[in-house]
């Protein structure tokens, strides 16, 4: 699991935003582009498993090519000091959580 400040490439961790079963989702800075972005950071037992990565990567290029107002547009994704990650827009606002 990252930590606050820890850094990814250019992306600078912020918080973690939550946790499912590929991995954890976190918000970063990008300190290039100086914007945040949510990262989707793939955990270990995923990233150890072709398969998995070879859905993982296939998820990031399905997605990059979806342009629709209601889903987070995906920026890139890497592969960076052991790390498999996806880089796509932060969204603000409330969580089907919040609402429940």
């Amino acid at each position: 699991m990252l930590k606050t400040g820890d850094k990814l490439g250019v992306f600078q961790i912020i918080e973690l935003i939550g946790k499912g079963g590929m991995g954890e989702v976190y918000r970063a800075r990008d300190t290039r582009l100086a914007r945040d972005v949510a990262i989707k950071v793939l955990s270990e037992s995923f990233a150890s498993n072709e398969d998995r990565l070879a859905r993982f990567e296939r998820e990031a290029r399905l997605l990059a090519s979806l342009n629709h107002p209601d889903i987070a547009t995906i920026h890139d994704f890497y592969n960076e000091d052991n790390h498999h990650f996806l880089v796509m827009e932060l969204i603000g606002g409330d969580t089907l959580g919040d609402y429940i």
